[in-house]
């Protein structure tokens, strides 16, 4: 047997249609039952449960209970990281699709990729990053650039409280519906945070899409566009 991380393990955890419509569902970092996620789906309860057991043992998922109900999640970051890179692969190798509708549109504009916001807007925020330096990026090594801590400063966001914390503050991660990079990380997720406190935007019940207002538009675009 070779050394290293059971790579097939997870592939075929991940690679089951089932599954794979089970942890989409769970990429704009909510949580939800079984019974919902069988209908996510497309299975029957005991089938989805099973599923979900499979899914639990990879650490794939994690549950919490509250009342009666158990209430699934990604694991982690690094769970939505690589099905947001996973899906990039698909978009980029799969089958040619018919012109995509409004809902499409607005995916690939601006979303939820777990908890911090992917999409064109995203993209074109990382790169205004870089080119400022105000984030370095060398072989998607991300990090604070000598123009960071006094730019996020100065719009509200504390990266030395962020620096503490032990998930790394910046990451690069792979977007699927761009095929470029886009900022994760605690920074990331504290950009989208600011972006719905200040009420630029919203996220709609049951969507991973990120809907600015006019008025909130123009603000993103001062604030992190130039």
């Amino acid at each position: 047997m070779k050394e290293g991380p059971d790579i097939a393990r997870i592939a075929s955890l991940v690679g089951d249609p089932a599954r794979a419509n089970m942890l989409m569902a769970l990429m704009d970092g909510g949580a939800l039952t079984a019974s919902e996620l069988a209908l996510e789906a497309g299975v029957g309860l005991p089938t989805a449960s099973s599923h979900l057991a499979k899914l639990m043992d990879g650490r794939l998922l994690k549950v919490a209970s509250q009342g009666r109900h158990r209430y699934y999640a990604l694991a982690g970051t690094e769970v939505a990281t690589m099905i947001e890179a996973i899906s990039g692969v698909a978009a980029g190798s799969g089958p040619q699709r018919a012109r995509p509708g409004p809902r499409d549109k607005s995916m690939r504009e601006a979303r939820v990729c777990y908890d911090h916001l992917a999409g064109e807007h995203a993209v074109a925020m990382f790169d205004r990053f870089i080119a400022e330096e105000i984030i370095l990026n060398h072989d998607d090594e991300a990090r604070l650039g000598p123009a960071g801590a006094s730019f996020f400063a100065a719009i509200g966001i504390d990266t030395a409280n962020l620096g503490s914390s032990r998930r790394p503050m910046c990451r690069a991660c792979l977007d699927w519906s761009v095929r470029r990079s886009h900022l994760a990380g605690s920074l990331g997720a504290a950009i989208l945070d600011k972006i719905v406190a200040e009420r630029w935007a919203r996220r709609p019940a049951g969507s991973r899409v990120v809907e600015f207002t006019p008025p909130g538009r123009k603000a993103f675009e001062k604030t992190f566009l130039g």
